[in-house]
């Protein structure tokens, strides 16, 4: 007899429903009251007291078996039927939603568009460089802050390779393997030892300028920088220069903008003065052309740069520099 249950058990356990119909005849067969396993039990009255103890058992989990499998194929024939149910398949599908370019990037474009109607084309360089290139072409003194730890990400503590702190490095290898006239910006990201607040952050990303050629004067730089702040913020946009200092450039400038949000009139935003720093510019100092081999008797060049977050910032009016990097959809579906 239990070889029989045995039999049986497998026979229940091989069984495939897919219908209600189907799932009946499993009742009928398996567990109604002329079912096998109820002639099971009536066959077990007449047993030996002594195998009744093990046949009862096997019986009982066998009964318990084709009742557990009976209710899974009820639940899982009553799950298809309400599936079937819920679809209407006469409706049309629902669109996909598209995605959005990250505010970075459009930026970005838009800052190539407008220099390259100018004649400035695009170079990129490494974003793990040597000093040489990062501050010692540039004219940094060695005792410049700028070198420590507490700005610059050194590699392996290494002084001479590190994450390159501006995209300046690029304008010397291209000064180093270009003969002039040049005219180009430099995109990329670069690294700063910066505590991540609302108005920093310790990955950022840059455009900077580079033209050289006979004669290029800081009229030249002016009216450039005029020209893009014009295309990029509107006409009505106007512009100041303020002396400052930078080690490659002499002399040296900052560009600020009349503020875009209050018309020039004074808000927070600009510190109610009505204007708002944008780049830091000036003419290549001759120290940097020589280090790269350019004759700086006979060329002259300027130079700029501008972090592409605070443009960025400046457009959409946003106010905490961290949202560029979350990747939260809410902030980036505001740009589809």
């Amino acid at each position: 007899m239990i070889e029989r249950i045995s039999k049986l058990k497998h026979e229940i356990s091989v069984h495939i429903i897919s219908s209600k119909e189907e799932l009946e005849e499993f009742r009928l067969k398996y567990l109604s009251k002329k079912g096998l396993i109820t002639q099971l039990f009536n066959e077990f009255k007449s047993l030996a007291p002594d195998q009744k103890k093990i046949v009862g058992q096997k019986i009982n989990e066998l009964k318990q078996h084709a009742f557990e499998l009976h209710s899974s194929f009820e639940v899982n024939l009553k799950s298809k039927e309400g599936y079937k149910k819920s679809i209407d398949y006469t409706l049309p599908p629902e669109p996909f939603k598209p995605g959005s370019r990250h505010p970075i990037s459009i930026v970005r474009k838009e800052i190539f568009d407008i220099f390259s109607r100018i004649g400035f084309t695009v170079s990129e360089g490494p974003e793990i460089e040597d000093d040489w290139h990062v501050f010692s072409g540039l004219n940094f003194p060695k005792e410049h802050p700028a070198r420590d730890m507490q700005d610059t990400f050194f590699i392996n503590k290494d002084p001479d390779h590190l994450l390159r702190t501006h995209t300046s490095s690029v304008q010397v290898r291209v000064m180093e393997n270009t003969s002039p006239p040049i005219r180009k910006i430099f995109p990329g990201r670069v690294f700063r030892n910066e505590a991540i607040s609302a108005r920093s952050h310790c990955i950022f990303h840059q455009v900077e300028g580079l033209y050289i050629d006979n004669d290029v004067s800081f009229a030249d730089l002016k009216q450039t920088l005029l020209y893009f702040s014009k295309e990029f913020f509107g006409q009505s946009t106007q512009i100041r220069l303020r002396p400052s200092f930078f080690p490659f450039t002499e002399p040296s400038a900052e560009l600020d903008i009349s503020c875009s949000i209050c018309g020039g009139s004074g808000c927070n935003v600009c510190k109610y003065t009505g204007f708002v720093e944008i780049l830091g510019c000036g003419m290549v100092d001759p120290y940097v052309l020589e280090a790269s081999n350019i004759d700086s008797e006979k060329y002259t060049g300027f130079a700029f740069g501008m972090g592409i977050e605070r443009i960025a910032m400046l457009k959409y009016q946003i106010n905490d520099i961290r949202y560029f990097f979350e990747n939260d959809l809410r902030f980036l579906s505001q740009f589809s």
